[in-house]
C-alpha cells in the first residue's frame, strides 16, 4: 500500500484541476560482479502509463487501474485506486475551525493518499468556500460509506458498520444549531421542514441548500465540521482495514466492474446499430440500408456520394467533430493514452448483423419473419460472471478448457505484426495459448493453396502439442479455436480450413477476427493508384497470390481460386465472425472486407457480375447456417485520425490505414473489452 496526501492550498477552496498518476516502468542495465548480478543506480524510465483523477473523482473513488504502459512493453500491473477527503488534526477552537485534510486517498493496489488542509477561519458570515468544505465532507462521508458496504456485500466479507450508521445523524448531535432561527421561511415551516438548512431524510440529516447553510453561525459550522470530519477518518481506517484483509478480493471485484464498464466509458468513440442479414443481395439490387446516416434529409444524401466507403468516413468524420462537445466523465479514472487527445482516437462504428431465413432455390425473399439469432447483449452472451461461476463450478469435474488463437500476417508481413491484437486478447483471458504464424514469412507471394496447406500443418502441430500437454495435467474438457488474420492473412487462414487435415479441428472453431481482408478478392476495387501497383506486380514479378486476387489465374471466372474458395465451407463452423474494415484503407476494397456488395457489383450483368454475387451468396449462407450456439456477427468500421500522417503517398493511396491495424491497439482495445466474452 503507497499514500500519498494532496495539501490544499491555504486560503482556497475545493481543487479544480485534476490530480495526474504516473507510472514509469524503469530500465537498469544489470552488472556483472563476479558469479553475482546486480542492477546498476543509473536507470531511465522505458515507458510511462499516465492515468488521470478528475477533481469531483478526489472526493470519492474506487477503481480499478490496469496499468500496461505501451505496446513494445506488454506487461500488466494491477492496480487499486482509492480517493478520500479528510480533515486533519484539529486546531484551537477558538481560533481556527480544524483543518480540512483533504485526503485524496489513492489506493493503488493498496495505494492511499491522505490530504491536505485548510484553516476555516471565523468569520462573521460564513464563507462559500467554508461550505463548501463542509458539505464536500459529508459526501466524502456518504460515498465512502456507501462503497464500504458496496464492497463488503461484493466480496462476502461483513463490516459492522451499524453503531456507526445508527449515529452518524443523531440529531442530539445538532442541538445547538437545530433550534428554529428568527427569520425563517414561513413556507418550509409550513412543510414542516427544519429551517436551519436541515432535513430528515429516511432517517437522515441532509443539507437542503447553501443559502440556509449560511444562516448557521460559524460555531455551528465548527460542529458539523469537526463531527464529519471524525466520521469520515473513523471510515477510512475502517477501509483501510478492510482492505488489508481483502486486498485481492476487493481487486479482483474491482477489476470486475472496471470490465463491465468499457462499453459505457468509451462508448463516446463508439456507434452501434443493427441490421438486417442483407438478403437483397441476392436478387442483384444494392442494400443502402446500411450505409445511410441517419439525418432528415437522409434521402437526398446518395446524390452527394454513390460510394458506401465515403458514407461511411463522412458518418464517422461527423462523429469525431462532435466529440468536442461531449462532456467527459467527470467521476471516473481516466486512461491519458485514451482520454489524453480524445479527437485523435479512432472511430468505431459497430453493425451487428442479425441473421435472416437461409436462402434456397423455392424460398422468396420475403417469404419468411427473420430469424434474430444474434446479440451481442447480455440476453444471449452469457456475462463474463455467469461464465466464471459456470467454469468454477464445474472445472473439477469436467477438467479444463484449451484455448487457442492463431495469429496470421499478411503480405509481405512479419509473425509478430499483430501483437497489440494479442496483448489485448492476452489481457482478457491470460490463460490462451497463441501463436504468431512463421511458417509463411517471405513466402507470401505464391499460391495461396500452397501458403494454406503450410499454415494447416502448422496449426495441426501446435494444435496436437498443446492438447497432449493439457491432456498430461488433466482432463481435457473442451477446445476452442480462434483465429486473427490481418490483410491476405484471412484468405490464408480461409484455405488453411479448406484443407482436408484440419476436419478433425473445424468442430472446434471459436472465434474469427478479420482484420481488413479481402474476402471476396480485388472485384470492383475503385482504388486506381493500387490497381496500377497490382497490375505492375503482376506483369514485372508474376506474383501468384496477385493473380489469384484479381481473378487473372484462369479465364474463367468461375474457375479462380477465388469462385472456389468461397464455395467451401470455411466460415461455417465459426461461432462468431467480426469483420474488421476501414474507409480509408485504399489496400483492401471496402466491400470485399465487410463481406458484402458494393453498387458497381449491382449493376453489373456480366458473367462477372454474377460469378460476383454467387460468391457473396455463398459466403453469407456460411454465416446464416445453423449452429448448436448463436453465432455472433459484427461487421466493424474503424475511421482512423490520420491527420498527423500529412498528404503523403501512404495517405493517398490508402496504405496508411491499413498498416494503422498494425500499429494502434485503440481500437482492438474498445471492441474486445466492449464484448469480452467473445474473446474467452
Amino acid at each position: 500500500m503507497v499514500a500519498f496526501d494532496l495539501p490544499i492550498p491555504e486560503n482556497e477552496g475545493l481543487p479544480s484541476s485534476a490530480v495526474i498518476l504516473k507510472f514509469e516502468l524503469l530500465y537498469a542495465p544489470v552488472l556483472v560482479n563476479g558469479s553475482d548480478f546486480q542492477a546498476s543506480p543509473d536507470y531511465c524510465p522505458a515507458a510511462i502509463h499516465e492515468f488521470r483523477i478528475p477533481p469531483k473523482a478526489l472526493l470519492g473513488l474506487h477503481s480499478y487501474c490496469p496499468v500496461y504502459f505501451d505496446a513494445f512493453h506488454a506487461v500488466l500491473v494491477d492496480v487499486s485506486v482509492h480517493t478520500t477527503l479528510l480533515k486533519t488534526v484539529s486546531c484551537k477552537v477558538h481560533t481556527k475551525v480544524p483543518s480540512i485534510a483533504y485526503s485524496t486517498t489513492n489506493d493503488v493496489s493498496g495505494e492511499s493518499i491522505d490530504g491536505s488542509t485548510q484553516a476555516l477561519d471565523q468569520v462573521a458570515s460564513t464563507d462559500l468556500k467554508q461550505v463548501m468544505l463542509v458539505k464536500a465532507l459529508l459526501n466524502a462521508r456518504d460515498t465512502l460509506l456507501a462503497e464500504l458496504q458496496k464492497l463488503s456485500d461484493a466480496i462476502n466479507h461483513a463490516v459492522d458498520l451499524t453503531e456507526f450508521t445508527s449515529k452518524m445523524n443523531d440529531m442530539k448531535l445538532f442541538d445547538s444549531f437545530l433550534q428554529e432561527p428568527a427569520a425563517a421561511d414561513a413556507d418550509d415551516s409550513a412543510q414542516g421542514k427544519p429551517q436551519n438548512g436541515l432535513e430528515r431524510v429516511n432517517g437522515r440529516l441532509e443539507f437542503l441548500s447553501d443559502r440556509l447553510l449560511h444562516n448557521l453561525s460559524k460555531d455551528d459550522v465548527l460542529k458539523i465540521f469537526n463531527l464529519s470530519g471524525d466520521q469520515v477518518f473513523y471510515l477510512w481506517n475502517t477501509f483501510l482495514n478492510f482492505h488489508r484483509d481483502s486486498k485481492t478480493r476487493i481487486l479482483d471485484f474491482l477489476r470486475d466492474e472496471w470490465a463491465k464498464d468499457r462499453r459505457a466509458e468509451w462508448s463516446i468513440w463508439m456507434v452501434y446499430s443493427k441490421v438486417d442479414m442483407p438478403h437483397r443481395y441476392i436478387n442483384g439490387s444494392f442494400d443502402e440500408s446500411s450505409h445511410q446516416i441517419v439525418h432528415k434529409r437522409g434521402s437526398s444524401l446518395w446524390k452527394l456520394t454513390d460510394d458506401p466507403a465515403q458514407m461511411a468516413a463522412m458518418r464517422a468524420e461527423l462523429h469525431r467533430r462532435s466529440i468536442a462537445q461531449m462532456r467527459m466523465n467527470s467521476r471516473s479514472i481516466q486512461d491519458m493514452q485514451i482520454f489524453g487527445d480524445p479527437s485523435g482516437i479512432p472511430i468505431v462504428i459497430i453493425e451487428h448483423v442479425m441473421n435472416a431465413p437461409q436462402r434456397t432455390s423455392s424460398d422468396n425473399l420475403y417469404m419468411r419473419n427473420l430469424v434474430i439469432r444474434d446479440s451481442i447483449t447480455t440476453s444471449t452472451v452469457p456475462s463474463s460472471e455467469a461464465v466464471k461461476k459456470l467454469s468454477s463450478a464445474s472445472a473439477a469435474q469436467s477438467g479444463r478448457d484449451l484455448k487457442i488463437v492463431i495469429f496470421v500476417h499478411g503480405f509481405q508481413g512479419h509473425h509478430l505484426d499483430l501483437r497489440l491484437v494479442r496483448n489485448q486478447w492476452l489481457l482478457i483471458d491470460p490463460k490462451i495459448e497463441f501463436l504468431m504464424s512463421e511458417v509463411n514469412e517471405e513466402k507470401t507471394s505464391g499460391d495461396f493453396r500452397e501458403m494454406g496447406l503450410r499454415l494447416a500443418h502448422e496449426v495441426i502441430s501446435f494444435v496436437k502439442k498443446k492438447m497432449d500437454k493439457a491432456s498430461r495435467s488433466g482432463h481435457l474438457r473442451d477446445i476452442k479455436l480462434s483465429f486473427v488474420g490481418h490483410s491476405i492473412g484471412n484468405v490464408i487462414i480461409r484455405t488453411a480450413l479448406a484443407e482436408s487435415a484440419m476436419e478433425p479441428y473445424l468442430r472446434f472453431l471459436h472465434t474469427f477476427v478479420s482484420l481488413s481482408g479481402p474476402h471476396l478478392g480485388y472485384l470492383y476495387s475503385s482504388n486506381s493508384l493500387f490497381n496500377s501497383g497490382l497490375w505492375l506486380l503482376k506483369k514485372l514479378k508474376g506474383t501468384q497470390c496477385i493473380h489469384q486476387l484479381t481473378f487473372a489465374d484462369d479465364p474463367d471466372i468461375r474457375n479462380t481460386f477465388f469462385y472456389k474458395l468461397c464455395e467451401q465451407r470455411s466460415l461455417e463452423n465459426f461461432k462468431h465472425i467480426i469483420l474488421l474494415s476501414s474507409p480509408q484503407d485504399g489496400y483492401v476494397p471496402y466491400h470485399s472486407a465487410r463481406i458484402e456488395s458494393c453498387r458497381a457489383a449491382s449493376m453489373d450483368n456480366s458473367k462477372k457480375g454474377k460469378a460476383f454475387l454467387e460468391m457473396l451468396n455463398n459466403c453469407l449462407d456460411q454465416i446464416r447456417a445453423p449452429t448448436a450456439e448463436n453465432r455472433v456477427f459484427v461487421r466493424c468500421d474503424i475511421n482512423f485520425d490520420t491527420s498527423s500522417h500529412g498528404r503523403n503517398l501512404n495517405t493517398l493511396i490508402g496504405r496508411a490505414a491499413h498498416i494503422e491495424f498494425l500499429e494502434s491497439d485503440i481500437f482492438a482495445r474498445f471492441i474486445m473489452w466492449s464484448f469480452p466474452d467473445l474473446f474467452q
